[in-house]
C-alpha cells in the first residue's frame, strides 16, 4: 500500500489475497493439495459459495479422492439443486462408480440447465454425447461400465 492510500484512507484489498484465484493458479500447476489448502480460505472468506464447493470437488477428483469429491457436489446439490457444474461433475464421478441411472438423470438436469452453449460448449457436447451413449447401452443400467 503506498503512503498516499494509507493517509487518504485508500482500499487494503490490493494487499489481500485472493485465494481463489491463487488456488485455481495452484491447480493448473498440477499442485492439487496447495490448491485445496487455498479454496479452504476461499471458502472461509465466503462460506457456503457453490463455485468454491465445486472447485473443491474438482480438486478432490484430480487428487483421487472421489468419495470425497463426491459429497462435495451432493453438498452444493443439496443447498442450490440447479447448479448445473456439480451435476456435471457428479454425473461424471457417478458413472466411474457404476452408477449409470443416477449419472443419467444428473447429466439431464445439467443438459436442461447448462450455462450458454459459447460459456461450456465442450461440456455440453461431452454431456450430449455420453447421455447418448449410455441411453443406447441402458440394457445394462446399474452394472459396472
Amino acid at each position: 500500500m503506498s503512503i498516499w492510500s494509507k493517509i487518504f484512507g485508500g482500499s487494503a484489498r490490493a494487499e489481500q489475497v485472493d485465494y481463489y484465484d491463487e488456488a485455481l493458479a495452484l491447480s493448473n500447476e498440477g499442485k492439487f493439495h496447495e490448491a485445496l489448502t487455498s479454496l479452504r480460505l476461499a471458502l472461509k472468506e465466503s462460506p457456503g459459495d457453490p463455485v468454491v464447493l465445486q472447485q473443491i470437488a474438482i480438486a478432490y477428483t484430480r487428487m483421487g479422492m472421489e468419495s470425497e469429491a463426491v459429497k462435495t457436489y451432493r453438498h452444493v446439490l443439496q443447498r442450490n439443486p440447479q447448479t448445473p457444474g456439480a451435476h456435471y461433475g457428479l454425473a461424471f464421478l457417478l458413472l466411474r462408480q457404476g452408477e449409470r441411472g443416477e449419472a443419467i438423470e444428473h447429466l439431464e438436469t445439467f443438459l436442461a440447465n447448462s450455462p450458454s452453449e459459447d460459456e461450456a460448449k465442450e461440456h455440453i457436447a461431452h454431456a450430449r454425447e455420453t447421455l447418448q451413449e449410455l441411453r443406447g447401452d441402458a440394457g445394462g443400467e446399474g452394472d459396472a461400465p
